[in-house]
């Protein structure tokens, strides 16, 4: 990405400063600025968490009420599940034959009468007193020839009018009626007056979006729901826009001052590591992985560091492509390393990369052969002393060409010698922090920036991508190797559902095979999940498993003896593998045939399909129990999701859906999401696009946004101070 879009000219510049209050400024105003809000409101609404009056305007309705087609209540009948708008003319509280407290109220809205009864909720009486307007939201039934709705959902609405009424998120905690906002936000939008608006007329104009001040009203008190729908596109803009100025901001501030290295992509044969490595392979690329590595050669042999994401399903070899741009930096004279979240990982790539490499040697003048062996290393906080200052000696010197580790590799005293390219896997366990660790590493004794290239197996949608990791490039493996079995995926519901999946379990290792059987997800304690894991083997060893060599591996394991047992389940000395999730990414066993994941419903789509790629990585036929009794409907939803689908990318689209983009957008590591309108789920999919380009253009012509006033405080307001103070580093 170029820090200038082509094209771009220099129309987005306003031809006159724009005048109004800027958002910045309402963010400095307490919300008890706003009349009748008091102490104890401004406690209430701190609840909520809103503190200032910019809180207060952005904290927008969840609904509307269309007064011109609610159902009236001379309509309704039983069994009818209705929104109606009445006003309370009776109340009741008495207790129940089975000392129940229930809260009676009659309710009339000019066309006939209901009674809503609420069971245990004695503060509903306090709620709804006589001559209370509210929304009641619920089913219908009849009671002693009457109509009635029990326990329905309310929302007041006090006295306002209009035909659009909007409802508030509140909480009954907070003690705050919905109705309350209408007043408050109304007085403090007339009091901010005209806004700021930062966004230039052209961009406005361009992308049809209403003004500022005029969102903010109609989103509050709509004239129409088409005038909500505009108000609501031009703020969810807004957010997008903040959200890919800081990224593109980001973005542009590591080039501004990067130091780059211009790697040799294609060096005469005697030094052609890379051609040599691919050609050895006892298998043949496939078609993504060669663009992938024709994307990454492209960014080596550039002026820039690379910053590329490599993101792809399980299975669809990565490693292999990473390994090439590794590789790339060797063959230059330079280092390479590869940094893994955990130990298991960071072990499971070196074994991986020691087997892809073989024999493979670089040049060496100083040898009577003119070459010796490729050097690769690995390092972890677990490496003992002195093998640990042999390598540090080696990384220093430029002995060791290729080094996997943890967290280890950015302590103070790990060295290179000339850093070249540095491959981050599951980047988003990582911060910016680690990176900006990781270039600094590349500038020792002079050097220049490494190119970073990270790494995901756990796909997210495109346009979430560019919010998550937007000061990124993106290259997508979307195929998978021939030769891959697909793995058949089955929600075990029952103890006979169960009972099969241990049968297959014994059926597969009397063939010779091998299984995981992976114990709950047990929330905050890595110790609770070791003695569950602990348990759980010795159940199934004395239980659905008995007879077999059942092997124990989680996080509270010594080094040493988790590499001994994954060495004894590799070498087939172990059957069964009960794990927690520290199998999760990167182990590979080929005859691993059989997983099976207890209360499944406790793990979320991605962490399953990460499970389920475990298996699967071989021509043979594979299988995945995901054992549940769950019935909530989002449990239901994913593991059925599971079941009809191996494909990454299409479950990243359903955990968007069920998840929100909240979730995913906490892997950005710094900043607030600041999306309260905008939704990935929903049609904002071009709005992120356009944001994107406006974004791109905005700082390609002006990258300090001084030309742009109250936009840059805007983005640093709701970018955090710590990113803040990031990108100031940088």
């Amino acid at each position: 990405m170029t820090a200038r879009r082509p094209g771009a000219t220099a129309s987005t510049s306003p031809a006159a400063p724009p005048a109004g209050r800027p958002l910045p400024a309402l963010a400095e105003l307490p919300v008890s600025r706003v009349h009748r809000v008091g102490e104890k409101r401004a406690e209430a609404l701190a609840t909520l968490g809103i503190e200032t009056v910019l809180d207060l305007v952005t904290h927008y309705p969840r609904r509307y009420i269309d007064r011109t087609r609610q159902a009236s209540l001379a309509e309704l009948q039983p069994g009818d599940e209705a929104v109606v708008l009445a006003t309370v003319q009776a109340s009741s509280t008495r207790r129940t034959r089975q000392g129940r407290a229930l809260v009676e109220v009659d309710v009339d809205d000019g066309s006939g009468r209901l009674r809503v009864g609420f069971f245990n909720q004695s503060w509903r009486a306090r709620q709804l007193p006589v001559g209370t307007e509210a929304m009641f939201f619920g089913k219908v039934d009849l009671y002693r020839g009457r109509r009635r709705m029990t326990n329905p959902v309310v929302d007041l609405v006090g006295n306002r009018t209009g035909r659009i009424v909007p409802v508030y998120p509140t909480s009954e905690r907070s003690g705050v009626g919905g109705w309350e906002f209408g007043e408050w936000i109304d007085e403090a939008l007339r009091r901010a007056g005209e806004l700021l608006d930062p966004v230039p007329p052209q961009v406005r104009s361009r992308l049809g979006l209403m003004g500022r001040t005029e969102a903010f009203r109609a989103i509050h008190a709509p004239q129409s729901f088409d005038e909500r729908d505009r108000a609501r596109h031009r703020l969810a803009f807004d957010e997008l826009l903040r959200l890919q100025l800081q990224v593109v901001r980001r973005r542009i501030a590591l080039e501004r001052d990067a130091r780059g290295l211009r790697h040799v992509v294609d060096p005469p044969p005697e030094r052609a590591l890379v051609a040599r490595f691919l050609a050895a392979l006892p298998f043949s690329l496939t078609d993504a992985q060669r663009r992938a590595v024709e994307q990454i050669d492209a960014d080596l042999a550039g002026p820039l560091p690379m910053h590329r994401l490599l993101q792809g399903d399980v299975g669809s070899g990565k490693t292999v492509v990473a390994l090439a741009a590794l590789l790339t930096a060797v063959q230059g004279g330079h280092q390479g390393a590869l940094m893994a979240p955990t130990e298991v990982l960071a072990e499971q790539h070196y074994l991986s990369v020691q087997r892809l490499l073989g024999d493979l040697t670089v040049p060496d003048p100083g040898r009577l052969s003119g070459t010796r062996p490729l050097e690769l290393a690995l390092l972890t906080s677990r490496t003992p002393g002195a093998e640990r200052a042999r390598l540090q000696q080696g990384l220093q010197r430029g002995e060791v060409d290729v080094v996997v580790g943890t967290h280890a590799l950015i302590t103070e005293d790990v060295l290179f010698s000339s850093l070249g390219v540095v491959v981050i896997d599951e980047q988003h366990r990582f911060g910016v922090e680690q990176r900006a660790a990781l270039r600094a590493k590349g500038r020792q004794g002079g050097g220049a920036d490494p190119d970073l290239l990270v790494m995901t197996a756990t796909p997210i949608p495109r346009t979430a991508a560019m919010v998550v990791f937007g000061d990124l490039d993106v290259t997508e493996l979307d195929e998978l190797p021939p030769g891959r079995a697909p793995v058949s995926t089955h929600w075990a519901r029952t103890a006979e559902d169960e009972q099969g999946a241990f049968e297959r379990i014994r059926a597969e290792v009397a063939s010779g095979r091998r299984a995981y059987v992976v114990c709950p997800l047990v929330e905050g304690s890595e110790r609770v999940q070791a003695a569950s894991a602990t348990a759980e083997r010795e159940r199934l060893a004395h239980g659905a498993l008995g007879g077999l060599r059942l092997g124990l591996l989680h996080g509270q394991l010594k080094a040493a003896d988790k590499e001994a047992v994954m060495a004894a389940f590799r070498a087939g000395d172990v059957d069964v593998l009960v794990a927690t999730t520290v199998i999760e990414v990167g182990v590979d066993v080929p005859e691993a045939t059989v997983m099976v994941v207890e209360d499944a419903q406790h793990f979320g789509i991605a962490q399953l399909h990460q499970l389920r790629g475990r298996v699967g990585r071989s021509d043979l036929p594979s299988w995945c129990y995901l054992v549940s009794d769950a019935d909530s409907p989002e449990a239901v939803r994913r593991l059925q999701a599971l079941e009809s689908s191996t494909d990454g990318f299409e479950l990243a689209e359903v955990d968007l859906e069920l998840r929100g983009e909240g979730t995913i957008l906490g892997v950005r590591q710094k900043g607030r999401s600041d999306l309260k309108l905008a939704s990935l789920r929903r049609g904002d999919r071009s709005l992120v696009e356009a944001a994107r380009t406006v974004a791109e253009e905005l700082l390609g012509e002006d990258p300090t946004l001084h030309g742009v006033p109250g936009l840059a405080e805007e983005v640093d307001l709701l970018v955090g101070e710590e990113d803040a103070a990031f990108l100031a580093k940088s």
